[in-house]
């Protein structure tokens, strides 16, 4: 008997596959536009960046939400490339540290958890994320976290009450994902620092 398939996950999928290339599509037309001579500006410009910045945010949520095989691996090279294009010009740093080539279940998690570290970010600060041989290491620090102690329950405690918002959904995936993967979560939340490994 085989696993239920995860639909959410099907479905986060699909939508980031059918807006990846039209979001694509917009920035190559700009980039058609500069080098036919035309002045670039700022209306060319608020294009270039708000596209650049969806179709990172796409790509960032195609592996957060998207479905991921037993089998898939992703390289540290595209994560590399992918964070450095999520966190241009924002308020809030990753850091990355891993294998060259890790399962895409993991990494999967790992983005779950990024973006719960900046629901408690608001105000930016820095993030490091690290694959050692023990497991995986994720530290947020900033100097003022925003910290909803009934929300973050539901990282180890899905039956926990609370109404989640569309903004928090990632907090309800993670304690599906850790069960999936047969993983368990350590959570260590201090005044200006949050500590997660699983």
């Amino acid at each position: 008997m085989t696993d239920r398939p995860d639909l959410v996950a099907l479905l986060g999928s699909r939508i980031c596959h059918d807006l990846i290339s039209p979001i694509g599509a917009i920035g190559n037309g700009v980039e058609l536009l500069m080098l036919e001579g035309q002045q670039p500006g700022p209306e060319i410009s608020l294009i270039a960046d708000s596209a650049a910045s969806a179709n990172a945010r796409l790509r960032f949520f195609r592996i957060g939400f998207g479905a991921s095989g037993a089998e898939q691996r992703l390289g540290r090279a595209e994560i590399l490339g992918l964070l450095a294009d999520l966190t241009r010009g924002g308020r809030i740093g990753i850091g990355w540290t891993s294998p060259a080539d890790l399962p895409r279940r993991e990494a999967r998690l790992a983005f779950l958890l990024i973006m719960c570290l900046e629901t408690a970010m608001s105000y930016g600060g820095a993030i490091t994320v690290e694959r050692g041989e023990t497991g995986w290491q994720i530290l947020g620090r900033a100097p003022r976290l925003r910290i909803d102690p009934d929300l973050w329950e539901l990282l180890s405690n899905p039956a926990a009450p609370y109404d989640l918002t569309a903004a928090q959904v990632h907090f309800a995936l993670v304690h599906e994902a850790l069960t999936r993967h047969g993983r368990s979560l350590l959570i260590d939340i201090r005044e200006s620092e949050i500590r997660l490994e699983f």
